[in-house]
Order: C-alpha cells, then sequence, then structure tokens
C-alpha cells in the first residue's frame, strides 16, 4: 500500500535574473501561495512542495539533479514566471527522471484592464513563458501532462488529482518487484 504522506510534488518556478530582486521576491510569494492553495486541496491526494524559483540553467538542473534522488518525490510541477528563456531548461529537463507537469496559470485570475501597465505585466502575467516552454517541450519531444487554467479553478485541481495519482503509480512501479510463475 502506497503512503501518499510520505510522498511529494514538487511546484518549481521558472523565471529569470532581469527582474531584479523586488520582483523575483513576489514571485516567490505568489508561487508558495499557488503551492499552499493546491496542498490545501482534498482532491490532490500527495503533499506539495515550493521546490523554489530557478533563474538559471545550473539552478535548473540542480533542483531536478535533488527531485531524482528524492524517493519521497514522484514528480514535478513547473510553472513560467512571465518570460523564463526555455533554452536555460534544455539540460535539466534531458537529465529530469520524473514525471512533470506543465502548469499553464496566471497567478492573477483577472486582468485589471483599465490600470494595466508593463509594470502589471512584468510581474504577474505567464503567457510569453509557457508558450516557449510548451514549444521546447515539444521539440524535445518529452512527454508531460500540460494542464491550462486558473490554479484555484475546481477543474484544475480535478485535473491535477487524476495526473498525481498517474505519477504515483509510475513511482510505484520504479521499485515494484515482480514474479512470473
Amino acid at each position: 500500500m502506497i503512503d501518499l504522506a510520505k510522498k511529494e510534488l514538487w511546484f518549481v518556478v521558472g523565471s529569470q535574473v532581469l527582474y531584479g530582486e523586488k520582483v523575483l521576491g513576489q514571485v516567490e510569494l505568489n508561487g508558495r501561495t499557488i503551492v499552499e492553495h493546491l496542498d490545501r486541496q482534498d482532491k490532490i491526494p500527495v503533499r506539495l512542495v515550493f521546490g523554489g524559483v530557478v533563474k538559471s540553467g545550473a539552478e535548473i538542473s540542480e533542483v531536478i539533479g535533488r527531485a531524482n534522488v528524492r524517493g519521497e518525490c514522484v514528480g514535478l510541477i513547473f510553472w513560467m514566471h512571465t518570460f523564463s528563456p526555455a533554452k536555460m531548461w534544455i539540460a535539466g529537463l534531458k537529465a529530469l527522471r520524473k514525471p512533470f507537469l506543465h502548469l499553464h496559470t496566471q497567478f492573477n485570475q483577472d486582468i485589471p484592464w483599465s490600470t494595466i501597465d508593463m509594470d502589471f505585466m512584468n510581474l504577474n502575467q505567464s503567457a510569453h513563458g509557457d508558450r516557449e516552454f510548451g514549444f521546447m517541450m515539444t521539440r524535445m519531444r518529452k512527454n508531460r501532462k500540460i494542464i491550462v487554467g486558473h490554479w484555484q479553478s475546481k477543474s484544475v485541481h480535478q485535473k491535477l488529482n487524476v495526473w498525481t495519482r498517474v505519477a504515483l503509480g509510475w513511482d510505484e512501479m520504479q521499485n515494484m518487484k515482480v514474479a512470473r510463475i
């Protein structure tokens, strides 16, 4: 029997240093907020862990390397803040040995059309980074799940539940011993 209380999904946010410490601090807070919200959902059967905001190929490779060897980690969820250059993900993703999901979402559900400016866009929109990340995954022929929708949506929670159970099955098969008689 799988002990779900010991299993984890790592939530990793992609960004880059050009946004500066203030913006990156807010991006980390937003990522942690998403993780805390998803972790409280009964539909998601394992614990969500904030894996950090990665801003370089070295940071991506480091967090993926840790996830690969952590037995409790059954998969990773990647979310791109604004524009996270896809090229810096290539080496880390080539080394990834666990299932992963691309969460294509915005932090804010609604866009303040009457007051929107570039500062708001640089802090809050994910479209460019998510699109480039998705394109690169296709070019690399990486099997993954993509969930599109707002992270607070019940339909996103349900899709995440289904994918998590698949990741749990994959994880169980990695250590399964089968006797054929």
